[in-house]
């Protein structure tokens, strides 16, 4: 019996090495070229080439980030296409759109987690000061105080920012208009020229106008500070006593196969990613975008995605958002 465990594993592995040697692995980005997720997978890719063979960066956006994680869903379950999916992808499409054409859970195989960006909650410092909001504290007496005066901006409707406040009004229990812009940096804009109160925006798009003094950072979205900037406190600390002690919401991405991967090309492929993770390379690329490494064994972020997922189910159900 131990004899044929060995064998069985021996083919696997010699099956994988032939793989790597003889067919790139095509790594699926379902975004567009240049944004803090394909920066990475580019990293990565480089990076990992030495022990699996040629990596090839293949950037499939389309329909939310829809289209390229469907791409290897269906692919086969070689090792040989990978995606790097995320908070959108795999936690919130699956409940904002009402058709999808794979099942986040029963179509992949979680691989590692690759990164994690705080949001932060973020207002135009002049307007900060004129409302006399500092803290969470502040923010949640002055919306209690005055119930839909505040209007937050976001990227659109179902977007990381727009849930973010859903779920911030409702465990703090106050009102606020929601404001959709096309996209983040018309949102930014927007904060900026005073024609929104207070945005939940990526921390690495905020971080520039913070540092100097445009903008004003309440607090981080995690449950823990942003080791890019500690001394910005969480949500979840300036408003324990006030029902937001549970906050936790960030930007997150990380490595999928098809479903049915073999569980030692899962582990192989696993090795060598997490090690590139851990590289003193990666570490400054994720530390320049904010990020922070969320490297991990499959086990543990296929259980990060099943609670994700079934976070999102009830933030995305209360928003009422939805994409045809």
């Amino acid at each position: 019996m131990k004899k044929k465990i060995v064998a069985s594993l021996l083919i696997a592995l010699t099956a994988l090495g032939a793989a790597a040697q003889t067919k790139p692995i095509h790594l699926i980005v379902p975004y567009p070229p240049g944004g803090p997720l394909d920066i990475v997978a580019r990293a990565l890719a480089e990076k990992v080439q030495p022990v699996l063979g040629t990596v090839i960066v293949d950037n499939r956006p389309g329909a939310g980030g829809n289209l390229g994680a469907d791409i290897a869903a269906k692919a086969a379950p070689d090792g040989t296409t990978l995606v790097i999916g995320a908070v959108a992808t795999h936690a919130i499409n699956p409940w904002l759109f009402k058709h999808i054409p794979y099942d986040p859970i029963r179509d992949f195989t979680p691989i590692t987690g690759i990164a994690q960006v705080p949001n932060v909650l973020v207002m135009n410092t002049q307007r900060a000061a004129a409302l006399h909001i500092a803290s969470v504290a502040d923010l949640v007496r002055y919306a209690k105080q005055n119930p839909g005066k505040l209007n937050y901006g976001s990227g659109g409707n179902g977007s990381a920012g727009h849930l973010a406040g859903e779920m911030f009004k409702a465990q703090a229990g106050v009102f606020m208009v929601h404001i959709p812009y096309a996209g983040g940096a018309p949102a930014q804009l927007a904060l900026l020229s005073d024609q929104v109160d207070l945005t939940f925006d990526n921390l690495a798009s905020a971080s520039a106008n913070i540092r100097s003094g445009k903008l004003r950072a309440i607090a981080v979205t995690t449950s823990s500070r942003a080791s890019a900037m500690p001394e910005v406190p969480t949500i979840a600390e300036g408003g324990k006593a006030l029902g937001l002690g549970r906050f936790d919401i960030n930007t997150w991405f990380g490595l999928f196969g098809p479903a049915r991967l073999n569980p030692d090309i899962t582990q192989r492929l696993n090795q060598a990613f997490v090690d590139a993770l851990n590289s003193p390379e990666l570490k400054a690329r994720l530390a320049a975008l904010m990020a922070e490494s969320a490297a991990s064994t499959p086990a543990q972020f296929a259980a990060f995605v099943k609670s994700e997922l079934a976070k999102y189910e009830a933030v995305v159900k209360a928003s009422g958002a939805t994409v045809e």
